[in-house]
């Protein structure tokens, strides 16, 4: 994802060619993995319900390490340019994204059409939110009453990170211009508490849990806390005596934040019903969810050599994780809806889904991913990689890589 930029006296163009980003230094593959699980969580949340009540902790992880992953992609590229192209940045951003969901959409449609008794029978009215990503939307009520989305639901994350991006690229941009990142850093943080600040009042007003499940600012924080992780780690200095904090800190904390998170996904049910636990739980667990997800993450890019990061960076744990986890969350959900009238055993049909949800996974990125991300990544490349002017930012180069 980014790359560590050579030792030594270099010219810009050297370093515009193989920028460094802190602590970041090539893909992750461990978080790859922490992808695959995250979304095995998430099937089992949905398919098995009573056996795994806090599946849904993988779309925190998710939220937390889109926004990690998202910020040091903008960082590499002003390294690499000394500017962020915001028309490439989305554009790249739906070839990467758009295909695979509208090609979902379209088969969810046709099959609907054909077969009204199916599964997949009258989901005409979920296309348009979904395709659009204004799901989230769509569910606490912006557009009429509240619907659930039943086959396409899941699609209310993608619009919430969706709603996010239009808005956090420029808005970093901005910060950057008028404060060195390690203020920046000071400012994200700021700003997901004062996120969290927004969910309390909100849970203190009665708002309705649609309304704090849903919403692009009640999640925002988690996003946010991921955006300040990759900004502080591109802050650090390597062999920095806050680099050894951190790799200290991360030692125990990494096996902390792992347990909890894991025993969370067991025993951890999300409350419905309005009372002291609803409000505890829903001011301050997104929160404390994301926080546990961004010291994992840390951990993982802290200890390079570690047992978790071995583990994690194993290829039938990374290679999903990196080609298939965004499709398998697209079409976990349709597939075991359209099985649930056909298969009355559990077990069988959660061991169904989740063999067809694979082959989908696999289909869509073969056929439908990768194809249309090298065809907009040949059009849309050449005007993100190119040598900064001579006369930008060498400054502003070496203050992003190595700290400030």
């Amino acid at each position: 994802m980014v790359f560590r930029s050579s030792s030594g006296i270099s010219s810009v163009n050297e370093r515009a060619a193989t920028p460094e980003t802190g602590l970041v230094s090539g893909r992750q593959h461990a978080l790859d993995g922490l992808r695959t699980i995250a979304v095995a969580g998430v099937f089992l949340f949905h398919t098995a319900t009573e056996l795994i009540p806090g599946g849904f902790i993988g779309v925190d992880v998710f939220f937390t390490l889109s926004g990690f992953v998202i910020t040091l992609l903008i960082l590499k590229e002003r390294l690499a340019t000394g500017r962020l192209r915001l028309g490439v940045f989305y554009a790249k951003r739906l070839a990467r994204l758009w295909p695979a969901l509208l090609a979902l959409c379209a088969v969810i449609l046709a099959v609907g059409l054909l077969f009204p008794a199916s599964g997949w029978g009258g989901q005409e009215g979920f296309v348009l939110p979904a395709a659009g990503y204004v799901m989230n939307l769509a569910h606490f009520g912006v557009f009429g009453n509240s619907i659930t989305g039943e086959t396409l639901g899941p699609t209310w994350t993608l619009a919430v990170e969706e709603q996010f991006y239009l808005v956090w690229p420029p808005l970093l941009l901005l910060m950057l211009r008028f404060w060195n990142l390690r203020a920046v850093t000071w400012i994200t943080a700021g700003l997901a508490g004062a996120f969290l600040l927004e969910r309390f009042v909100l849970v203190a007003l009665g708002a309705p849990l649609g309304r704090l499940y849903n919403g692009p600012d009640t999640r925002a924080d988690e996003l946010l806390i991921g955006c300040a992780l990759a900004l502080l780690f591109t802050c650090v200095r390597r062999g920095s005596t806050l680099h050894g904090s951190l790799q200290a800190v991360a030692r125990w904390g990494a096996p902390l934040a792992a347990g909890i998170l894991v025993a969370a996904v067991f025993l951890l049910k999300e409350p419905d019903t309005p009372g002291l636990w609803f409000s505890v739980f829903w001011t301050a667990g997104p929160t404390v969810l994301s926080l546990l997800a961004a010291m994992l993450i840390g951990s993982l890019v802290l200890q390079p050599a570690g047992f978790m990061v071995r583990f994690l960076s194993h290829p039938w744990l990374a290679g999903p994780g990196r080609d298939l986890s965004y499709a398998m969350y697209l079409w976990h959900i349709p597939v075991y809806l359209l099985l649930m009238p056909l298969i009355p055993e559990l077990p069988v049909r959660i061991a169904l889904a989740a063999v067809l949800t694979v082959l989908l996974a696999c289909a869509s990125f073969r056929l439908v991913e990768r194809p249309l991300r090298r065809w907009a990544n040949e059009r849309l490349e050449p005007a993100v990689v190119r040598p900064a002017p001579a006369d930008a930012p060498e400054r502003e180069l070496v203050s992003v890589g190595r700290g400030t």
